[in-house]
């Protein structure tokens, strides 16, 4: 339902006539959607506990937004507005009602949207499936119902390829997604409406999620950051297809316009749940927030332009090396390395093997049962899984546990690894490239991926930061890969780096 009315009440009053100070505050003055939409969750928190907006008029601008990008750059499959108005509505009174800003949780009266891999009840949950597009479950996922527990509001199910299954985002329920950068070229994928959510100012904070890239993915070609966290750091919870898999390689995780607000996503979206998959993290989470202030002095840190040998462009090598000897300025010791856990294009198939394996798995019905219905790239993914012999699953777990051992060792010798976080900028849409740098790609679909599922399969957490631009004005990042568990040194390098080459000022025009 499209936004067209303006109704703030704050100058109605609440139950009880109840005040956080004793002079009712001034109505604030209109805001524009646009501005709203660019503005940190951090900032939008103080904006709502001071009254200086109200959850309801800033639900509308979020709105408003919607209805004019979504037209524009495909980010949504379904909307939520009437939901999303209803809960701004409830959200205006507790604002009234409470005595103190301090009863209201963290992203209360905060608009943003969810990927439509996340089930929510009572919503339609295609996950970019022909098949699902009448599916609605019955209940929420475990990050949906943390983000509601939280407060957020949530707005709609953002565009996602088949069951996440492509690292763009096209499927057969609608138009793509479009890149804010240039609409005829992709935000990737899988979660690329929620990269083109946040990049073009629809809203700072949308969920994504990775098992091979999915975040990281559209946070480089997007030019915002994101950040997949530990394996087993946010559960995931019985509605995801794939989230009992014993060595489930997906993550919930956000993408956000600066990277205190990923900490504060994540201190939402992380810990353990009764009804959480196997395999999540027993433990609290750390403090994200205050990992923000530790800074990179002293720190031991990896640099490699290729890992292993992938094919990619020197451009991209460039602009992304450049941000990354910025941490030698901070305090940091960067050197390079060779990390190579395996020849690059084996790495690629035990990836994408066993990522078909689990597609299978998942949706035997609806390959056994509707195979015509599905897209090609997933459909093919499906087929290649169907042929697969025992003996390649296990070599497949073999390769894993060769990967992740290797991987264990680099980061007792290091505290961060450094890499591109894309082979290429983003390309025009349906126009992956077959050679990058002069090698040819061991995948069309995924050449242009090679830095990211790796640390799927390890399950080490990995973000991607805006390190700069190409010649042709796209977004170029730098991935930024952590031990196992150490999600802080990952913000603190993050944190380090946009305070001294901020991103969050570099905004598409639309």
């Amino acid at each position: 339902m499209p936004a067209t009315s303006r109704s703030s009440t704050y100058n109605l009053g609440a139950p009880n006539d109840t005040r956080f100070d004793e002079v009712p505050a001034p109505m604030p003055q209109p805001t524009s959607p646009t501005d709203l939409g660019f503005t940190p969750v951090y900032k939008l928190q103080r904006l709502i506990r001071s009254k200086e907006i109200s959850p309801v008029e800033l639900v509308e601008a979020h709105l408003r937004r919607a209805d004019e990008l979504d037209p524009k750059l495909g980010i949504f499959i379904t909307r939520t507005s009437e939901y999303a108005l209803e809960e701004a509505r409830k959200a205006e009174v507790a604002v009234m009602s409470a005595k103190s800003p301090d009863e209201l949780p963290p992203l209360h009266g905060i608009p943003l949207p969810v990927k439509d891999t996340e089930a929510m009840a009572g919503v339609v949950w295609t996950h970019g499936s022909l098949p699902h597009k009448d599916a609605i479950p019955d209940k929420d996922s475990i990050p949906v119902r943390r983000l509601k527990a939280a407060g957020a509001i949530i707005t709609g199910k953002t565009n996602t390829p088949e069951n996440g299954f492509a690292g763009t985002t096209e499927n057969r329920l609608g138009p793509p997604a479009c890149n804010p950068w240039d609409p005829a070229r992709t935000p990737g994928g899988s979660s690329g409406g929620a990269g083109a959510a946040v990049a073009a100012g629809l809203s700072s904070f949308a969920t994504g999620g990775d098992g091979g890239g999915s975040i990281r993915i559209p946070a480089a070609f997007c030019g915002v950051y994101g950040i997949k966290p530990t394996q087993g750091r946010i559960p995931r919870g019985g509605w995801s297809k794939d989230s009992f898999n014993i060595m489930n390689n997906a993550s919930s995780g956000p993408l956000t316009r600066t990277v205190r607000d990923s900490a504060i996503a994540l201190q939402v979206l992380s810990g353990h749940a009764d009804d959480a998959e196997y395999g999540v993290l027993e433990a609290d989470p750390p403090d994200f927030e205050s990992a923000l202030k530790k800074g990179v002095k002293g720190l031991k840190i990896g640099w490699s332009a290729d890992l292993g040998g992938n094919p990619v462009d020197p451009e991209v090598v460039s602009v992304a090396e450049n941000l990354a000897r910025v941490l030698e300025e901070l305090g940091a010791h960067v050197e390079e390395v060779d990390f190579r856990p395996a020849d690059h294009a084996d790495v690629f198939w035990t990836w994408f093997d066993y990522f078909t394996v689990k597609g299978l798995s998942a949706y035997r019905e609806d390959f056994d049962n509707h195979r015509d219905e599905l897209t090609d790239y997933f459909g093919e993914c499906l087929d290649r899984a169907d042929t697969l012999s025992a003996e390649r699953m296990w070599e497949l777990f073999n390769e894993i546990g060769t990967y992740r051992h290797y991987t264990n060792g680099f980061f007792k010798d290091y505290d961060l690894l450094l890499s591109p976080s894309l082979a290429v900028p983003a390309f025009k849409i349906g126009e992956e490239p077959d050679v990058i740098g002069g090698k040819q790609v061991p995948h069309r679909l995924w050449g242009f991926t090679p830095f990211t599922y790796l640390f799927n399969i390890t399950g080490n957490p990995a973000a991607t930061v805006p390190a700069g631009f190409s010649a042709d004005g796209l977004p170029i990042g730098l991935q930024i890969v952590g031990d196992m568990g150490d999600e802080v040194s990952v913000l603190a390098a993050s944190a380090a780096l946009e305070e001294a080459r901020p991103w969050a000022d570099k905004k598409p025009v639309l």
